[in-house]
């Protein structure tokens, strides 16, 4: 069964104002969305594939937040 989240949601989920997601939706970017009459819902799958698909920086050898909670650790 789907799950719907609204704009409110998703802009917390990923940190980003509602505004952004409308600016996206005129843009044609940002995650897929559904319209329920006038409502904006989003799929909590298609918002998830969209995180994931979202490209991402550094490495394993890279990532500076790995490296940082080494250090603190020793």
């Amino acid at each position: 069964m789907n799950s719907f989240l609204t704009e409110r949601e998703v802009s917390k989920r990923v940190n980003v104002s509602v505004a952004t997601l409308r600016r996206w939706r005129l843009e044609k970017r940002g995650p897929v969305f559904v319209k329920v009459g006038s409502l904006v819902r989003y799929r909590t799958e298609d918002l998830d594939s969209w995180i994931a698909a979202l490209p991402s920086g550094g490495g394993p050898n890279g990532d500076a937040v790995a490296v940082m909670t080494a250090r603190a650790a020793s």
